[in-house]
């Protein structure tokens, strides 16, 4: 029997007329921001940081490219959600190929969000490390443990509004400062030439940090975890089920795409956001570390990163960027980790382990995907304790996962996407472009590795 409070049913008596300004629009968002508080963490601040403080600014191109170019692709995503009312790998799993009761998409997701468990354990690794500096006694392995304790205590039960919520704080709070930090940075001659940044838009793959730069490629912007993520938010906040279930009456039409308008303004809200973050993040490791001759590594990765601060704002703002780190990294472990464990119950429903209208089966496996997409990446930060390494390492796994999710997608468009609600040429242009564009990316990456000597 339906749950009466189950955000993945299409329900009559929740039918609703979508807003008709962008305030109203603006007012109803949500989804894109804890998809933000997701991106502006490890990518942003360590893995797009290191990128600038090891070639400088000459990989700018491809922190605007990858934060311009994947929201093409969310939002065609989130249009075949709100017009079907399926989930994120439910849809996927329409992709023909092999399969066996979930296809070979799924499957292909399934591993690479195992690998980007590593992006979470140098998140907690990073975390930790600054509670280390603060409170030396507590040796860092032991502060791990904790922040472990405390996000199974915050996610095992949560619910959207919980988690959306705390997004919206996280991504608030340390967007502001490391902004203002880079402004401040446009005025000090000794670390920022505009000649310099405009070399940055010159389209040429880096040599030395080439692997870096493919890893940011793939999780800065909305990589493909947060592609992957978007539609169960778009689900639990609502957006298909306002829309209804989908029957090609003149008024579902409308409906429809009343609400494909305010998830596009709930994408465009959130790129602004992450990417004045990444472009904030990469001009300072560019501008400052890169100057210094200074490269996040395992053991100083904090006290390095901590001179995007010290540098520009003072020595005085050494503790805000502590501050400031422990809110981006544990924000990103809590809201990935909330998003993941929803898409895992979903894959193993669509094995066949409950229903699709058996929400209490859906909530348990949720919980336990918390419990395991937590425990493993404590497991891979106490054996690998590198999170620099760590993160270049899920972002590669990410970067490779793009071109499959851009085919998938075009495949709905092309072959489910009702007619009534299919965006304009235009955009179905844009969309072809951006998935050859995330071909191109991960084939050059691949061709470069294998005939390096």
């Amino acid at each position: 029997m339906t749950q009466q409070n189950d955000p993945y049913q299409l329900r009559p008596e929740e039918i609703e007329s979508p807003p008709q300004t962008v305030l109203a629009s603006l007012k109803r968002i949500g989804p894109g921001i804890i998809l933000a508080a997701s991106i502006v963490g490890s990518g942003e601040l360590i893995a797009t940081t290191t990128l600038g403080a090891q070639v400088g600014y000459t990989a700018l191109w491809v922190i605007l490219l990858s934060c311009f170019i994947k929201p093409i692709v969310q939002a065609e995503i989130g249009r075949y959600i709100i017009a079907s009312g399926e989930t994120g790998l439910a849809s996927f799993n329409r992709v023909p190929g092999p399969r066996f009761r979930i296809n070979w998409v799924v499957v292909a997701w399934a591993l690479m969000t195992l690998m980007t468990l590593l992006q979470v354990g140098a998140m907690f690794g990073g975390v930790s490390q600054v509670m280390n500096l603060l409170l030396p006694a507590v040796p860092v392995k032991a502060w791990v443990m904790i922040f472990w304790g405390v996000t199974l205590a915050l996610l095992l039960g949560g619910a959207y509004d919980r988690i959306e919520r705390l997004a919206m704080i996280k991504v608030g709070l340390f967007t502001m400062l490391t902004f203002l930090a880079a402004l401040l940075l446009l005025r000090m001659p000794q670390h920022f030439s505009w000649a310099q940044m405009l070399e940055g838009f010159k389209i040429k793959m880096p040599g030395e940090g080439l692997s870096t730069a493919v890893a940011v490629f793939g999780i800065t912007g909305v990589g493909a975890s947060e592609l992957m993520m978007y539609p169960y938010w778009c689900v639990e906040k609502g957006y298909a089920r306002f829309a209804g279930k989908r029957d090609d009456s003149p008024e579902w039409n409308a409906r429809a795409r009343g609400w494909i308008r305010v998830m596009h303004t709930d994408i465009a809200a959130s790129m602004v956001i992450y990417t004045i973050a990444t472009v904030a993040f990469y001009l300072l490791g560019a501008g400052i570390l890169h100057n210094m001759g200074k490269v996040p590594s395992s053991k100083d990765m904090i006290p390095t990163l901590s001179n995007i601060y010290t540098q520009t704002l003072g020595a005085w703002s050494l503790w805000i960027f502590y501050a400031g780190a422990i809110v981006t990294l544990y924000g990103t472990i809590f809201a990935s980790t909330a998003a993941n464990s929803r898409v895992f119950a979903d894959m193993f429903r669509l094995i066949g382990a409950f229903n699709a209208d058996d929400y209490a089966g859906r909530k348990r496996y949720q919980n336990i995907f918390v419990v395991v997409l937590t425990a493993i990446p404590v497991a891979f930060f106490l054996f690998f304790d590198s999170p620099v390494k760590m993160v270049v390492a899920g972002g590669l796994a990410q970067a490779m996962m793009l071109p499959i999710i851009g085919i998938g997608t075009l495949y709905l468009r092309h072959r489910h996407l009702p007619k009534g609600i299919a965006p304009s040429l235009w955009v179905t242009v844009f969309l072809w472009v951006a998935t050859g564009v995330m071909v191109w990316m991960m084939g050059y990456y691949v061709v470069e590795q294998l005939t390096k000597k």
